[in-house]
């Protein structure tokens, strides 16, 4: 392990440690883009923007679903965060689908 932490100021590492920490810290993004979730993980998105991306609309768009009350329960928002469960919007949106469906 590295004599260095966060508070350590870059001046005072060594060309040396600066590679050090560089090295640790691709290894762990690279293990963390090898991570296969199991099938009971839940996914998110974040953001309007990832909502949109999500269902491939706009962000417009998104927001209007948002505001229509009928995906509140996949999407939790905490201050300026919005924490979007996937696999339950994707649910949704194909419940209000078939319905649609069946209405015409």
């Amino acid at each position: 392990m590295s004599n260095y932490n966060y508070d350590t100021r870059i001046i005072d590492l060594t060309l040396g440690e600066i590679l050090d920490a560089m090295e640790e810290r691709f290894r762990k993004v690279q293990n963390a883009e090898s991570y296969q979730p199991a099938d009971n993980d839940k996914r998110f998105v974040y953001g309007l923007k990832g909502l949109a991306k999500l269902l491939g609309c706009s962000k417009t768009t998104a927001q209007r679903l948002k505001s229509s009350g009928d995906y509140d329960t996949a999407i939790t928002q905490i201050g300026a965060l919005l924490l979007i469960d996937a696999d339950e919007v994707l649910r949704i949106a194909k419940e209000k689908d078939e319905n649609r469906k069946k209405n015409l």
